[in-house]
C-alpha cells in the first residue's frame, strides 16, 4: 500500500492542519462580509453624492468626524493606559499582615489572569466612547476654524459676537472631554495603587507611597487646573444664560457672579499650587485645607452672596437695578432675531362703517384669498386626481403667478405618486420599483375666485396638463410623497415601460415613458446591484431583467431630506413649496417644475438674546391638524439667532439640488462657505422667474412673531412689568393652538399698493384672554422679478398697534359673533341639511377702510361618502357688522350699506358667478314666489341627477357618472342662490326643501 493511501489516524498533524484550515476561512468570510455590507452602506452615499456634485460635503463630514475620533480615542485611551502602567510600575507590594490586607491580596490573586486585558481592554472601550462623543462635534470644530466675525461686540467685555458662537462651545467642550479624562484616569490610577500596595488602609508609617503620592497629587492638580479653568469660562457663559425673567446677565450676574467665577478661579489655582507642594513635599493637609477652602467658597461666594445681593439689594428695587441688562436684552434679542427694523405704526382702528368705506383699498379687497389650502385638498382629489394612483398633498401651497398681465394668488398642488392607491394586485416588484415611478404635472387655481357651484377656478389642470403655465416638464420623480426607490432608464430601442399617464386613445389606455435625466447613480454593473441590493435589503434587483446597463436608481427623494443631506449645517423650514419656473432665463427653453426650501441658519449661543422654542414656535393649527411634516432637518431644541440665509431649489425632474445664498451678511453662512466654498451659488444666479416665486418664509415669521408678542415693548421698565405683553390668539375653527399665519395680497396703511404678504394678529396677553384685536403683523414677501436682485421693500415687517381705547373684536370674538348670529346660524343650519356638512376657512383678518376688516370662507361637503368641499357663502366682519352671502361682493355691500367700493373677482369671473341667465343671488327684486319655484325644480333635478348618478355607477359607466356630478353640483348651486334669496325676501322654504348633496353617492374609485 503506497502512503497516499494510508489514512491518517484523527490525532495526526494532517487532520490538525484540515480543521486549523476552517477557522481562518470563516474569518475571512466574515470580514468580506462586512466590508460588503459596510460598502452597501458608505459608498452607495458617496455615489448618491457624486451624482448631486456635493462630494466634498460627505468627505469634509467624514474625514473631520474620522479625525475627532482618532484624537479623541488616543486622548482617552492613551491616557488611561498610561496612568494604568504607571500605577502598576510603581507597585509596591507589602506582606499582608491584616484581615484587610489578606483580602485584598486574594483579589490581586484573582485579578493577575486578566491583568493585560484588563490594561488593554480598558483604555480601548473608554477610548472608543470618548473618540465617538469627540466626532460628534465636527460641526462645532469647523465653525471654529474657519469662523468669521460678527461686526458686533457684547455689551460687557466688548468681544465680537463670534467668540460667544464659535470659540466659547469649543472650548467649553475641550475643557469638559479633558476633565473627563483626567477624572477617569485618576480613578484608574487611584484603583490600580490600591489594589497593588501604593495605597494603604493598614496602621503602618506610610499609608501612601511616594509614587502613588506624586502620581495622584499631580492628576489633582491637572483637575482643579481645569475647574479653575471651567470658572473663568463661566463668567462668558453667564451671557448665553437665561436668569428666569429675562435672557442675557442681570444686575446680579454682573455684580456678584461675574466676580464670584473670577476669585472662585483664582481660589482653584491656589489649589492647584498645594497638589504641586504635595507631590514634592509629600504633606496631605495643605491640598485638603485647599479643597475644603473650595467647597466654602463655592458655597458662600458662588451662592450665598448673589442671593443676599439679589434679595436685598435687587430685589425692593428692580426696575432700576435691572434697566440697564434687560435694555440689553432687548437689544441683542431684536438684532439675533433681525427685528430691529420692524415699522411700527399706532392705528386707530375704526369700528364704524360707511357706504364706499372701502373704496381706497380695493386692490387689497379684489385680492382676497377666498380659497383655503388647507380645506380644499379633497376638492383638488376629486376634480383633477385622475386616476387612484396620484394624489395631492393634505395642505397645499399659497404662490402668485403672472395671468394675463396680472399677478394673481395662487393655491398650488403637485399631483404626486402615490402607491398606496393602487390594488394589492397591483402591488408586484415591477410595478412598484419600475412602471410606477412619478407623479406628473401640476394643478393650480385662483385664489379668489371659483366656478358658480363653488368649485376652485383652475388656471392649470388636467393630465397631460393645460393651461396658463406653458410649456414644462411635468413629470414629478422627485417629491414628497416618491416611493423609497425606483429604477430608471431602459436600453435604446426597448419600448417604455414606466407609466406616464392613462389615455383612452393610446395602446393598452396609458401612455409610458423612458426616463432620460440625470437622477440617480447607475445600477448597471453587478457590484453596483449588489450593493442596492443589500443597502435596499431586496435581491430582486440583482435578478430582476428590468435592471439594465441603462439604469438608474432613484432614492432619497423627498426635497427637505435632499437639502438636508447636502446641507447638514442648515435647519429647514416644514415646508417646501412647489413651482413651475424658467430657471435658466431663457424664455426658448421649457419651464421646470421645483421645489423650494428654505434654510435657517442658527445659533443658541447669541450673548443677551431670547431662547425660543423652534419646535413650539412653529406649532399651529397646520402642523397639529393636518399633518404636516416637522422638519427633516434636526432643529436645535432651542436658538437664540436665526438667519434665511439660504434658498434651496430642488429639480422634480432629476432631483438636482442648488443652493442659492440668500443673507450674504450672515457672518455663520460665510463660516460654512469657508468650510464648503462653491457649494453656494450667490443671489446674482437666480433667474427673474425663479425669484418671482421665492416668498417670506412661515417657519421664521412664526418665530418673528413669537418674538414680537414680547418684544414690541421696548422700554426696560414697561418690559420687566410685562403689563403690555401679548398673545397669539388660537384659530377660531380649531381651538387650543395658536392660529397660523396666512399668505395674501394687501396692502398695509403706509403702502402705495398691494403686495403678497405674510400675516398674523395678537391678543392681549395673560392667563385670561381677552379676545380683542392688539395688533396686527404683516410682512412684506413680494420679491420681484428682477434677475439676481430682491426687490426693495421685501422682508420689511410692519406691525399695526391698536390703542387701548380702541376695541376691535379678535379673530375668537368674531367667529363668536359669526356663530351666534341669528342669520347666520339659520342659513348655516340650512347648509347642513340633506346630509351635508359645513367647514369654516381661514379666518383672514386685513387692515382695510380705516379698521380691520375680517373674511371667512364657507364650505359645504357631504357628510359621508364622497366628500369635497364646495365653496357656498363669505362670512364677512367690520366692528360689529356681519355680512353672510353667497359672494364677497354681497357680504361686503351687506356691512356697508349696499355700497362697499370694493371690487372682487377679474377677467370677468366673480367668486359663486351665476350661470348665464339666472338672476345674480342677493340683488334680486323677484317675488319670494318665484325662487321658492326655482328651489323646487333645483331640488327635483338634484334628485334626478343622485338616481342617475347611482345608476351609472352600479353599471360602471363612469362617463355618465361624471355627468350626473356635474349636473348635480350645478342643482345644489341653485338651490342654495334661491335659499339665500328666500332668506332676504323674509321668506321660509319648505319643511321638505332640504338640499341634498353630492357625497350621498358612493365613492366612484
Amino acid at each position: 500500500m503506497t502512503s497516499a493511501s494510508v489514512p491518517h489516524p484523527p490525532g495526526s498533524r494532517r487532520g490538525v492542519q484540515r480543521r486549523g484550515a476552517l477557522i481562518p476561512t470563516i474569518v475571512v468570510l466574515a470580514v468580506l462580509a462586512a466590508i460588503i455590507m459596510a460598502l452597501a452602506q458608505v459608498w452607495t452615499e458617496v455615489q448618491w453624492f457624486q451624482q448631486l456634485g456635493f462630494t466634498k460635503v460627505v468627505v469634509t463630514e467624514w474625514l473631520t468626524r474620522t479625525i475627532l475620533f482618532v484624537i479623541g480615542f488616543a486622548i482617552m485611551g492613551g491616557a488611561v493606559l498610561l496612568n494604568l502602567q504607571l500605577a502598576y510600575s510603581r507597585r509596591q507590594i507589602y506582606p499582608p499582615t491584616t484581615p484587610e490586607e489578606r483580602n485584598l491580596d486574594r483579589y490581586r490573586e484573582s485579578v493577575e489572569p486578566l491583568r493585560k486585558l484588563v490594561l488593554i481592554g480598558a483604555p480601548v472601550v473608554l477610548g472608543l466612547f470618548a473618540g465617538a462623543s469627540a466626532s460628534g462635534q465636527w460641526r462645532a470644530v469647523l465653525t471654529w476654524l474657519n469662523r468669521e466675525q460678527f461686526g458686533q461686540v457684547d455689551p460687557q467685555f466688548g468681544i465680537d459676537i463670534s467668540f460667544f458662537v464659535f470659540t466659547l462651545p469649543v472650548v467649553r467642550s475641550l475643557v469638559s472631554f479633558l476633565m473627563t479624562v483626567v477624572f477617569i484616569s485618576a480613578a484608574a490610577a487611584l484603583v490600580t495603587h490600591y489594589l497593588y500596595g501604593g495605597i494603604s488602609i493598614a496602621p503602618r508609617l506610610q499609608r501612601v507611597t511616594p509614587a502613588a503620592r506624586v502620581h495622584l497629587s499631580v492628576l489633582a492638580a491637572v483637575f482643579v487646573l481645569l475647574i479653575a479653568i471651567s470658572y473663568w469660562l463661566d463668567r462668558y457663559s453667564l451671557l448665553v444664560g437665561n436668569n428666569g425673567r429675562f435672557a442675557g446677565a442681570s444686575f446680579t450676574d454682573v455684580n456678584a457672579n461675574l466676580p464670584a467665577k473670577a476669585i472662585l478661579a483664582g481660589i482653584a489655582l491656589v489649589v492647584v499650587v498645594l497638589f504641586v507642594i504635595t507631590a514634592v513635599r509629600g504633606s496631605w493637609r495643605l491640598p485638603v485645607a485647599g479643597i475644603a477652602l473650595m467647597v466654602l467658597s463655592a458655597i458662600v461666594v458662588g451662592s450665598v452672596y448673589p442671593a443676599v445681593v439679589q434679595r436685598f439689594q435687587v430685589e425692593p428695587n428692580a426696575v432700576d437695578a435691572e434697566r440697564e441688562y434687560i435694555q440689553r436684552n432687548i437689544d441683542a434679542t431684536l438684532a439675533a432675531y433681525d427685528l430691529n427694523k420692524v415699522d411700527k405704526q399706532t392705528y386707530s382702528a375704526t369700528t364704524e362703517t360707511e357706504a364706499g368705506q372701502l373704496r381706497a383699498d380695493s386692490q387689497s379687497t379684489a385680492s382676497i384669498r377666498l380659497l383655503d389650502p388647507n380645506i380644499v385638498s379633497p376638492t383638488f382629489n376629486q376634480l383633477q386626481q385622475n386616476r387612484q394612483y396620484y394624489s395631492f398633498p393634505e395642505s397645499l401651497s399659497v404662490d402668485r403667478y403672472g395671468i394675463g398681465g396680472e399677478k394673481r394668488d395662487t393655491v398650488i398642488a403637485v399631483r404626486e405618486l402615490n402607491q398606496d392607491g393602487l390594488d394589492d394586485a397591483q402591488r408586484t416588484w415591477v410595478n412598484d420599483h419600475t412602471v410606477y415611478t412619478h407623479g406628473f404635472g401640476v394643478v393650480a387655481a385662483y385664489g379668489n375666485t371659483v366656478t358658480s357651484d363653488g368649485r376652485p377656478a383652475f388656471f392649470e389642470q388636467g393630465i397631460p396638463s393645460t393651461g396658463e403655465l406653458g410649456d414644462y416638464e411635468p413629470r414629478v420623480y422627485f417629491g414628497q410623497q416618491s416611493p423609497e426607490y425606483s429604477i430608471v432608464g431602459a436600453p435604446k430601442g426597448t419600448d417604455p415601460w414606466e407609466l406616464d399617464y392613462p389615455d383612452d386613445n393610446a395602446p393598452n389606455g396609458q401612455v409610458n415613458n423612458t426616463y432620460t435625466g440625470d437622477g440617480g447613480p447607475s445600477v448597471g454593473n453587478i457590484f453596483n446591484k449588489l450593493l442596492y441590493a443589500l443597502k435596499f435589503g431586496d435581491m430582486q434587483i440583482l435578478f430582476s431583467d428590468r435592471v439594465t446597463d441603462e439604469s438608474q436608481i432613484l432614492f432619497d427623494r423627498d426635497p427637505q431630506e435632499r437639502v438636508s443631506k447636502v446641507a447638514p449645517y442648515l435647519t429647514l423650514d416644514n415646508r417646501a413649496y412647489p413651482a413651475v419656473v424658467d430657471t435658466d432665463g431663457d424664455p426658448a427653453t421649457p419651464k421646470e417644475q421645483v421645489w423650494i426650501v428654505d434654510g435657517y441658519t442658527t445659533t443658541n449661543d447669541y450673548p443677551y438674546s431670547a431662547r425660543e422654542s423652534l419646535e413650539e414656535a412653529t406649532t399651529d393649527a397646520l402642523t397639529t391638524v393636518n399633518g404636516v411634516p416637522a422638519a427633516v432637518a434636526a432643529a436645535p431644541a432651542q436658538v437664540n439667532y436665526i438667519r434665511n440665509s439660504v434658498k434651496a431649489v430642488v429639480n422634480a425632474y432629476d432631483g438636482q439640488v442648488t443652493l442659492y445664498e440668500w443673507d450674504a451678511k450672515d457672518p455663520i453662512l460665510k463660516t460654512w462657505e469657508n468650510i464648503f466654498p462653491g457649494q453656494i451659488k450667490p443671489m446674482s444666479d437666480i433667474s427673474g422667474d425663479l425669484m418671482s416665486h421665492l416668498r417670506y418664509p412661515e417657519d421664521l415669521f412664526k418665530v418673528q412673531r413669537q418674538l414680537l408678542s414680547h418684544y414690541h415693548v421696548t422700554d426696560a421698565a414697561s418690559f420687566y412689568s410685562g403689563s403690555n405683553f401679548w398673545n397669539i390668539p388660537q384659530d377660531p375653527t380649531v381651538g387650543n393652538v395658536p392660529q397660523p399665519p396666512y399668505y395674501l395680497t394687501m396692502k398695509m396703511p403706509d403702502q402705495d399698493q398691494a403686495q403678497f404678504s405674510l400675516t398674523s394678529s395678537f391678543i392681549p396677553g395673560g392667563q385670561t384672554q381677552r379676545n380683542i384685536l392688539t395688533g396686527f403683523l404683516a410682512v412684506d414677501s413680494e420679491t420681484g422679478d428682477t434677475p439676481g436682485k430682491v426687490r426693495e421693500g421685501y422682508g420689511q415687517m410692519r406691525l399695526l398697534e391698536l390703542p387701548s381705547d380702541v376695541t376691535v373684536p379678535g379673530p375668537g370674538q368674531v367667529q363668536n359673533n359669526f356663530n351666534s348670529n341669528p342669520t347666520v346660524s339659520s342659513e348655516l343650519n340650512l347648509l347642513r341639511q340633506g346630509g351635508s356638512e359645513v367647514r369654516l376657512g381661514n379666518l383672514l383678518t386685513l387692515p382695510v377702510g380705516g379698521g380691520l376688516l375680517y373674511v371667512q370662507p364657507v364650505y359645504v361637503q357631504a357628510s359621508s361618502g364622497t366628500q369635497y368641499p364646495l365653496l357656498q357663502r363669505v362670512l364677512v366682519s367690520f366692528g360689529d357688522s356681519i355680512g353672510f352671502a353667497p359672494t364677497l361682493d354681497e357680504a361686503l355691500n351687506e356691512v356697508f350699506g349696499g355700497n362697499s367700493g370694493a371690487q372682487a373677482g377679474d377677467a370677468g369671473v366673480t367668486p359663486n358667478q351665476p350661470a348665464p341667465g339666472e338672476q345674480p343671488p342677493g340683488g334680486t327684486t323677484e317675488v319670494p314666489a318665484a325662487a321658492q319655484q326655482r328651489l323646487t325644480q333645483a331640488l327635483s333635478d338634484a334628485q334626478a341627477a343622485l338616481t342617475e348618478g347611482n345608476t351609472a355607477l352600479s353599471t360602471g359607466d363612469w362617463n355618465a357618472y361624471g355627468q350626473a356630478q356635474d349636473r348635480l353640483s350645478k342643482a345644489i348651486a341653485d338651490a342654495l342662490a334661491a335659499e339665500g334669496e328666500i332668506a332676504k325676501a323674509g321668506g321660509e322654504a319648505p319643511a321638505d326643501g332640504a338640499t341634498p348633496a353630492p357625497a350621498e353617492t358612493p365613492a366612484a374609485g
